[in-house]
Parts: structure tokens; C-alpha cells; sequence
């Protein structure tokens, strides 16, 4: 007896599963037109996450004197984790307004085009991670030391909350862009604002100390305040606080306090991923029959 297909309601972020085949063709369309035409293709993305990573690498390095253990290992994990996240809503942006002749001559989940920028990133991001497979095995080498441990099975939880929020901050960007297309502006501007503020080139340990030198002076501890506004009301580096939890510190004999992933920090994060995917949800779905009006 054949087995009743699921019905799912129209609109719903479920219903995605319906056209599960269109989003991978959707999926492996991106993947190929972002590498179609390169020379080096798919090294391409090991390639230059390494090039950035040395030249700031250089930079910081010379602009903060302030030491930290396995810096180019600490700074790409950062980044990566970054990038990730910004690229995956950036491109979601977009997602409506540039399938608009697809969405005018048939039905589908409209769910489905940001979801596939999404998921699009996320693959990207998997092979980017190549780059820091090969920054890890160089100062595996020069520390005559393995710096690969159990511990880096871990960044699978971290993927998981940081694709769920991008997922729901994307949704959300989607939506807004279909009504108000200088929306693109104005995220580039809060990416931009967000990425000077989610310690990707420094610690928030250098605020810490920052904060004990204001209160020995006897004045307001501004440095505290800062610091603890980048720990828990950014959800952006409490995504890269425990990325490198579980890469760049495994590989320190000492691991600095502010480093240090406690279950807080989880609860944050997933707290912060579900709350952001639930306003992405609820607001696509409640104007997307708008918007073939605007496209």
C-alpha cells in the first residue's frame, strides 16, 4: 500500500520539504556559479581565507602588542566563523529579488531561495575549513607538537546554532530587502559596525584589564561594560568565542579566562539562534504574499 505523502501547510517554513529537490539543484547551482570561470576552482577557498589570514595576521600582530598564543590559528578561526555567518545573510538578502521570474510563473516555497543562499555559505564555509586544516598542520610542525584533538569534533554544535541563526537573520533580511531595497546599505554598514565589535584581531581579555586600571583609578569601569555587551548581546562572537573553543584553545597549554566556554555561552547561543529564527519565520511568512507585488 502506498504510503500518503505528507501534506504541509502552504507558506509554512515546512513546506520547504516538499521541494527538497529544487532547493539542492538550487544549492549545487550557487556552489557552481561562484566557481565557474576560476583557474583554481574549489582551492580558491582555502586559498584565500590563507591570504587574508597572513596579511592581518602581519598587521595586527605589529598594531596590537599584546601577545596571544597561536595568533594566525586564533585570528582565522575567528574570521571563518565570521564570514560565515555575514556571507550567508548577505547573500539571502538578495534571494527574492533576483528569482523574480521564477516566482512569477509558478508556486513554490519562497522559503526556499534564502535557504538556499544559506546553505550555500555553509558548504562554502566547509571548504574554507581546509585553510585552517593547513594553518594548524604548518604550526603542528613548528611546535613539534600535534595540535589536533577530540575537542575539534565540537565545532559541529557550533555550525548547527550559527546555520540556525543565520537562517533566521537571513529570512528576516530577505523580507525587509523585497519592500526597502536600501536595506543591502544598511546591513553592510551593521556587518561592518558588528565585525570591529566581535574580537576577531583581539581578545576581550585586553577590556578586562582595561576595566581593573579605570576602577584602581577610581573611575567608571566603561572597559567592563563594553566587554560584557561583546560577550552576551553579540550573538556574532558568542558563535566565535565557542569556534575557537574548540580549535584554538585545545591547542594552548593554559587557556586564558575569557576564553573559556562555560554553559551559559551555549545557552546563549542556541537561545539567541531560535529567537532570531522564529522572527525571521514569522515575519517572511506573514508578508511573503506580498511580494509579487514588489519583485
Amino acid at each position: 500500500m502506498a504510503t500518503k505523502p505528507r501534506q504541509y501547510k502552504e507558506g509554512s517554513f515546512f513546506e520547504v520539504f516538499r521541494y527538497k529537490d529544487l532547493l539542492v539543484q538550487l544549492v549545487k547551482r550557487d556552489i557552481k556559479l561562484k566557481y565557474r570561470r576560476s583557474f583554481l576552482g574549489y582551492v580558491w577557498s582555502i586559498l584565500n581565507p590563507l591570504l587574508i589570514m597572513i596579511i592581518m595576521a602581519i598587521v595586527f600582530s605589529f598594531l596590537f602588542r599584546r601577545e596571544i598564543a597561536l595568533f594566525p590559528i586564533y585570528l582565522l578561526a575567528g574570521r571563518s566563523m565570521f564570514e560565515f555567518i555575514n556571507t550567508a545573510v548577505s547573500k539571502a538578502l538578495g534571494a527574492i529579488t533576483d528569482n523574480t521570474s521564477l516566482l512569477k510563473k509558478t508556486y513554490v516555497s519562497k522559503f526556499m531561495f534564502p535557504l538556499a543562499k544559506i546553505t550555500s555559505s555553509m558548504v562554502d564555509f566547509v571548504f574554507s575549513m581546509g585553510a585552517l586544516v593547513v594553518v594548524m598542520i604548518v604550526f603542528s610542525i613548528a611546535e613539534g607538537r600535534v595540535l589536533f584533538s577530540f575537542w575539534n569534533f565540537g565545532i559541529f554544535i557550533v555550525v548547527i546554532e550559527a546555520y540556525i541563526f543565520a537562517m533566521g537573520l537571513g529570512f528576516l533580511m530577505a523580507q525587509l530587502h523585497v519592500f526597502f531595497r536600501d536595506i543591502r546599505y544598511i546591513y553592510n554598514a551593521f556587518s561592518t559596525m558588528v565585525l570591529y565589535c566581535s574580537a576577531i584581531f583581539y581578545d576581550v581579555g585586553m577590556f578586562l584589564e582595561k576595566a581593573k586600571e579605570q576602577v584602581a583609578a577610581g573611575s567608571a569601569p566603561l572597559a567592563l561594560y563594553l566587554a560584557n555587551f561583546i560577550e552576551y548581546c553579540n550573538p556574532f562572537y558568542i558563535y566565535i568565542k565557542q569556534f575557537r573553543f574548540f580549535i584554538w584553545a585545545p591547542t594552548l597549554d593554559t587557556v586564558p579566562q575569557w576564553a573559556v566556554v562555560t554553559p551559559i555561552d551555549f545557552l546563549l547561543g542556541f537561545g539567541y539562534a531560535i529567537l532570531m529564527f522564529i522572527i525571521g519565520v514569522f515575519f517572511f511568512r506573514r508578508s511573503q504574499d506580498k511580494f509579487i507585488l514588489y519583485i
